[in-house]
């Protein structure tokens, strides 16, 4: 048996932010699949005494950790001040997560979807003459930006400043040095400061005006006769803000990089769009907008061999469970076929992500709308790519796209 020790400093706490040391280059970044898979083979759970954390690659071991929150907590000793319902334990997780269920069940969600075409229509129109576009920053970025800051309440004039400050919360360090660590860090609570400052105005505002959208909600919300506290809104307003946008974006762009990587697949779904649900759920599963999920051992716990001590943070690599061959068959392949696909790209149990609906439905019409408006996508030639500066999540910064009508 091995163990680990437990993290006590600031520092160490945040560790497990920084890169591991295998995923360094700009080239493994971009590509980090291989390497995933060779961690998964020959260190599937192991300690890495630099960042201070555990790694467990293996979809049983990731699987097993993301469906026991009593052994492997939310929580992490990073900070919840604001009552981030992703740091939360039962029962009050569980009361929360029925509160917020209310914006998101599918009738709600469903109701979105003229509204999403319309958007999805606008940024399409904007772009056809020009015969190119940024996927990000002309498409996969201001669509979820501005179905999100719509339910919020927030102002047209705002979105941009919203996508810019969910960036930041969402941003790694630069490298692996303290200094990096201290700057990201810096960034991050500037970010929080603004956006709490921002969202204090529009509360104060629906106190004394409510309409018809999510922060209104909350405030008449309830749990046990109880309204919640300004923190716990303001905890709300920038989780759904940074996880409502963020992913989505992601999750639409790796779509559209995979397809102008493999144009079979492309034209296999342009010419049959039924198919447009399953290349977002093999996208979820082969280039997925979340790698990693992080939690705490709550107790000393065995996995795969190994005795995590109370304490001990850990890191489950969702990307490498997702391409265990133990679990999907010919999992470096993009099957449009393949059926079930229980990847864990979503998480999985009670923190299960609540935007989902939300997601699979703008990228479900934002890829529809896009194939049925191009005959053609293709990557602008020599433009090298730049991923996105965050261990854990998986996207690029730009994504040049050629357009044929």
């Amino acid at each position: 048996m091995t163990t680990g020790k437990n993290t006590t400093s600031e520092t160490e706490r945040y560790a497990n932010l920084i890169p591991m040391k295998e995923i360094q280059s700009i080239q493994d970044r971009l590509f980090p699949f291989s390497i995933y898979d060779t961690l998964r083979k020959t260190t599937p759970v192991r300690y890495d005494q630099t960042r201070a954390c555990w790694d467990v690659f293996r979809y049983e071991d990731v699987h097993y950790i993301l469906k026991n929150p009593k052994l492997f907590s939310s929580n992490r000793g990073v900070g919840n001040k604001q009552g981030n319902i992703l740091k939360m334990d039962p029962p009050k997780h569980t009361k929360m997560r029925n509160l917020i269920n209310k914006a998101f069940t599918p009738k709600a969600v469903n109701e979105l979807t003229q509204r999403i075409q319309d958007v999805t229509t606008f940024l399409l129109d904007q772009v056809k003459a020009k015969g190119t576009m940024d996927m990000i920053h002309d498409f996969a970025g201001p669509l979820p930006v501005i179905i999100i800051a719509e339910l919020l309440g927030v102002p047209t004039k705002d979105r941009e400043l919203f996508k810019t400050y969910s960036d930041i919360l969402v941003a790694g360090a630069e490298d692996g040095s303290d200094e990096a660590f201290k700057v990201m860090m810096k960034k991050r609570q500037e970010g929080t400061m603004f956006l709490n400052g921002y969202f204090k105005d529009i509360i104060q505002e629906r106190q004394r005006s409510p309409k018809d959208d999510f922060i209104s909600l909350l405030l008449a919300a309830e749990i046990d006769g109880e309204k919640l506290t300004e923190e716990e809104l303001l905890g709300f307003c920038i989780l759904l803000l940074v996880a409502g946008n963020e992913t989505t974006t992601n999750l639409i762009a790796n779509a559209v990089r995979y397809m102008v990587e493999d144009t079979d697949i492309q034209e296999q779904v342009r010419t049959n769009l039924s198919l447009v649900p399953n290349l977002v759920e093999e996208t979820l599963r082969f280039y997925p907008p979340v790698q990693a999920i992080g939690r705490m051992a709550t107790e000393d716990v065995e996995i795969g061999g190994y005795t995590i001590r109370k304490g001990a943070q850990v890191i489950s690599w969702v990307a490498a469970a997702n391409r265990d061959e133990q679990k999907f068959a010919q999992p470096d392949r993009f099957m449009l076929e393949r059926h079930p696909n229980p990847h864990l790209s979503f998480g999985f149990g009670i923190h299960f992500c609540l935007g989902a609906p939300l997601a699979r439905l703008e990228a479900k019409v934002a890829l529809s709308m896009l194939l049925m408006s191009f005959s053609k996508l293709e990557r602008v030639e020599h433009v090298e790519l730049e991923p996105i500066q965050s261990p854990f999540v998986f996207g690029v910064k730009s994504l040049p796209i050629r357009l044929s009508l």
